[in-house]
Formats: structure tokens, C-alpha cells, sequence
């Protein structure tokens, strides 16, 4: 029986101008589900894991249950709000952890 299960996608960025560093390995958490193990432990789990694959730094947006963990697990707020353009699709004000929607 599967209770949890994390996941994550790359998406790696050019750093212009820098004399030793070309590129920044980024994680972007995509799809968790957490049944039976704490959210924090399970995230932990994914930091690690992400660390000993070489990624710089792991980012997770504030939606689902990710405010289970963001603060605890020291994640900063970005410095801007993610705006999504849905084809004049007509939509409430949603609050973040009722949000499964991630774009790509």
C-alpha cells in the first residue's frame, strides 16, 4: 500500500554575468501526498534528496498543504505573486490550500 509519496521536476536557469557560476540547478516540487508520514518528514526527505543530486536550491509554491511545512522548513517567500492567465475563464478569489492547480 502506497501512503506517501513526493515528487519534484528541474528546471535549470542561466546566471548571466557571474564569473564562476553558469547555471542554477533549481527543483520545483510538483505532486505530494502524504497519508501516513508528517508533511514536514516527508519534505525533509525531499530536500535531502534533492541535495545529494546536486540541485541549488528547491522551490514549492504555497497551495495544497504545503503550509504544512513551508515555515517550518525555513522556505523564504518569493518577492513577487505568480499571476495566471486562464483564457477568460470566469473564478472566484481561492485560498492557497485549495489550489491543485500547477503550470509548467
Amino acid at each position: 500500500m502506497l501512503t506517501n509519496f513526493v515528487s519534484y521536476y528541474t528546471l535549470p536557469s542561466t546566471v548571466m554575468h557571474h564569473p564562476t557560476y553558469k547555471s542554477l540547478k533549481a527543483a520545483y516540487s510538483f505532486y505530494n501526498v502524504s497519508s501516513a508520514t508528517p508533511w514536514k518528514v516527508l519534505m525533509k526527505d525531499a530536500l535531502v534528496t534533492a541535495k545529494n543530486s546536486d540541485y541549488d536550491v528547491f522551490n514549492a509554491l504555497d497551495l495544497m498543504e504545503n503550509s504544512e511545512f513551508l515555515e517550518e522548513l525555513k522556505f523564504g517567500q518569493g518577492d513577487g505573486n505568480l499571476q495566471y492567465y486562464l483564457y477568460n475563464w470566469r473564478c472566484p478569489k481561492m485560498v492557497p490550500q485549495k489550489v491543485g492547480l500547477v503550470l509548467q
